[in-house]
């Protein structure tokens, strides 16, 4: 709140209030980098994980064309990769999009066939935003790393939640947003590594003024680095209590809706996030039961989605249930749910009791 009200100059400033704010992003800096394992050097501030995303694709996409113009993917990536990769497509670069195994783990012997002399970049997420899968980051940047081709990893649901440290994981780069850790909207980051023997020199996507080391010009969003720093440091000192609680509570609750008849868990259930839980009610339309959870006519609401966020407007069954060999069926049957640190057993127990009583609603149609 200071940085919106009493210190709200800009951080570029020389004269006394822009230095303070200066200071503040410093301190955010190396907040982020502390909670990730690099260099407060490293971090490149940037509007949110999708701004990130294009930046790092992007950016290794015109410094490195010269080396070859191949990129490769996954096809259950967020929709800022798979659209990103899309549109350099159209500009004449080849991009590889890897199907997954029905548990959404990406088969590791397919990646390298698929590496060729002429591949600049590999890109695959950390946790799928959907199922909470989580792929063998460290084995895929060690393959990357040995066909001498760059890593980059979305770590937007990872980040606050799995321990990272882009040092030992090998990682490139790693683009994430405030938000998904209790930080402020319209804010994020982007990691770049700088430490030889891969140091990275991305080309900048927006030009003016040369802020964050020409990385990417604009004047800095203060109140929103700050609010991000911040939201770092306590993930560091409590993700690990968070995670214990969390994931008790998720086990809990997917052995009681595995109750109900015909479920079944999308995605690998021994890699997967502690918060996330992506399931399918057979002959349940997932649109119709998230639209009765959240009638407001109802006294108590839930909150759940059948994807990502950022595809809400969709009418188009989720692309990565889709990827996993599911039926376009059952993958409109599928739901997913998280959990937050400020879920509570009581929300739970609210939650099942409606659903059931959803679901009986729905059926009985």
């Amino acid at each position: 709140m200071p940085y919106l009200t009493d210190n709200f100059a800009n951080a570029s400033s020389t004269h006394q209030f822009g230095v303070g704010a200066n200071e503040a992003v410093k301190i955010a800096r190396e907040q982020i980098a502390s909670l990730i394992g690099c260099n407060h050097n490293e971090i490149i501030f940037t509007s949110g994980a999708t701004e990130g995303i294009n930046l790092a694709i992007k950016g290794i996409a015109e410094s490195y064309g010269s080396k070859g113009k191949h990129i490769i993917t996954v096809s259950t990536e967020h929709s800022a990769v798979l659209d990103t990769c899309k549109y350099l497509e159209k500009k004449g670069y080849k991009v590889s999009y890897l199907p997954v195994n029905t548990d959404g783990l990406l088969d590791l012997d397919l990646l390298k066939a698929t590496i060729s002399p002429e591949t600049i970049l590999i890109s695959v997420m950390y946790v799928n935003n959907e199922t909470g899968v989580i792929q063998d980051i460290k084995a895929i940047s060690e393959i990357a790393h040995s066909n001498n081709v760059f890593f980059m990893t979305d770590g937007t649901q990872a980040i606050g939640k799995i321990d990272i440290d882009v040092e030992k994981m090998q990682i490139d780069l790693m683009p994430f947003s405030g938000h998904k850790i209790y930080g402020p909207k319209g804010v994020g980051a982007l990691y770049v590594r700088q430490k030889r023997p891969r140091k990275i020199s991305i080309e900048a996507l927006q030009h003016g003024g040369g802020h964050e080391k020409g990385f990417r010009s604009g004047t800095l969003n203060v109140p929103g680095i700050v609010g991000l720093g911040i939201a770092c440091e306590i993930a560091e000192k409590e993700s690990k209590s968070d995670e214990n609680r969390i994931r008790k509570m998720r086990n809990e609750l997917e052995k009681e809706l595995l109750k109900i008849e015909g479920a079944f868990i999308n995605g690998n259930s021994d890699n997967r996030l502690y918060n996330t839980l992506n399931i399918c009610l057979p002959g349940i339309h997932s649109e119709a039961l998230i639209m009765r959870l959240s009638n407001p006519e109802n006294k108590e609401l839930v909150a759940l989605s059948n994807g990502s966020a950022c595809t809400a407007n969709s009418l188009d069954a989720s692309h990565v249930l889709i990827a996993m060999g599911l039926s376009e069926t059952l993958a409109f049957n599928s739901i997913r749910i998280s959990l937050g640190r400020f879920t509570t057993q009581k929300d739970l127990d609210v939650f099942v009791r409606v659903l059931h009583e959803s679901i009986k609603e729905l059926r009985r149609w």
